[in-house]
């Protein structure tokens, strides 16, 4: 078992806590957090061990889990590389993009393991169907959420679109090309609705839309590709399939069949992937230990997360040329 300290002891950080002391997987050690009042209470409600330093946490485990504000994120996975830890930091990996390479850097020089927490790569929803997702030419998401005073220290953008900001960048084949995007502050001082087009290389273009100051929660994306709709319900953690195929010579009753303008008939049909239920949240975190003992490369990367964070960078930038 991995030795594994928490730092942050927040909303997140108290469900990583439970999730890491019920894993076969992780021995969990203590956390740290420097509200002290907050450190003892969850200490005593749970029963965690709340360590009052830092760098003593850090020297007592082989993982630090990095669940504080984005901001602090890069200062606490420096100090952590520089004691050759392997790091899991959640999303966005860092505040800025310099920060997020130098953390790179870091990780190959002190030879240590990063994963990024983007936990929509371990919706089940998702699961089902990513293998189905093959070379997607369009795609539109919606990310709504009801007002939260929780993470409105960042824009939408880096709250919320990130999430499909890593989930388009893992199944589009191609580098970026050119994005376009507008963003409206109307609570916060930084935009609270988002909406970003996104074109890459090959072709595809994504068109993104985030709010957190909608009157009900919505997560969906849908992916358009040759004979193939695939809608994702990240929310509800359901699936849509539908694709096409040649129609037969002699098509059942039941059969859907389309003819286009050039005569071509094609059958219309329906698949339905077994969506397995999981906990998204101690799958990765269960599958970086394994990506740690195995010496393999993490589902989410530190330099996925980097890339993430680039492009949801290059959308806040694209809002100042409003």
């Amino acid at each position: 078992m991995l030795k594994v300290g928490v730092l942050g002891a927040g909303h997140l950080g108290k469900i990583h806590l439970r999730l890491l002391n019920q894993s076969e997987k992780y021995e969990l050690v203590g956390f740290y957090d420097p509200d002290e009042i907050n450190a003892k209470k969850v200490a005593a409600e749970f029963g965690y061990t709340h360590f009052e330093n830092i760098n003593n946490l850090m020297d007592a485990v082989d993982v630090v889990d990095i669940v504080t504000p984005t901001l602090s994120h890069y200062e606490c996975a420096k100090k952590a590389i520089g004691k050759g830890k392997h790091i899991f930091i959640e999303k966005p990996i860092t505040n800025t993009l310099e920060e997020a390479q130098e953390l790179l850097l870091l990780s190959k020089k002190h030879k240590v393991k990063g994963q990024v927490g983007h936990v929509e790569r371990f919706n089940p929803a998702f699961l089902a169907v990513k293998d189905n997702i093959r070379n997607p030419m369009f795609i539109e998401t919606h990310r709504l959420a009801e007002f939260n005073p929780r993470g409105t220290d960042v824009p939408v953008v880096l709250d919320l679109m990130i999430h499909d900001i890593d989930v388009i960048l893992s199944v589009v084949p191609s580098e970026v090309k050119q994005i376009n995007a507008s963003g409206v502050s109307v609570i916060s001082n930084s935009p609270d609705i988002a909406n970003a087009r996104i074109e890459f290389e090959n072709g595809c273009v994504a068109n993104l839309t985030s709010s957190r100051i909608s009157l009900k929660n919505m997560r969906k994306s849908r992916f358009f590709q040759k004979d193939a709709y695939i809608s994702v319900d990240f929310l509800e953690k359901k699936v849509e399939v539908v694709k096409m195929k040649d129609a037969p010579e002699q098509p059942g009753d039941f059969d859907m069949i389309l003819q286009n303008a050039e005569g071509e008939k094609k059958q219309i049909y329906f698949e339905n992937p077994e969506i397995d239920v999981n906990n998204a949240i101690l799958d990765e975190l269960e599958t970086f230990a394994d990506a740690i003992h195995n010496d393999t490369t993490p589902v989410v990367s530190l330099e996925q997360g980097a890339k993430a964070l680039k492009v949801a960078l290059q959308i806040i930038e694209s809002f100042k040329k409003q």
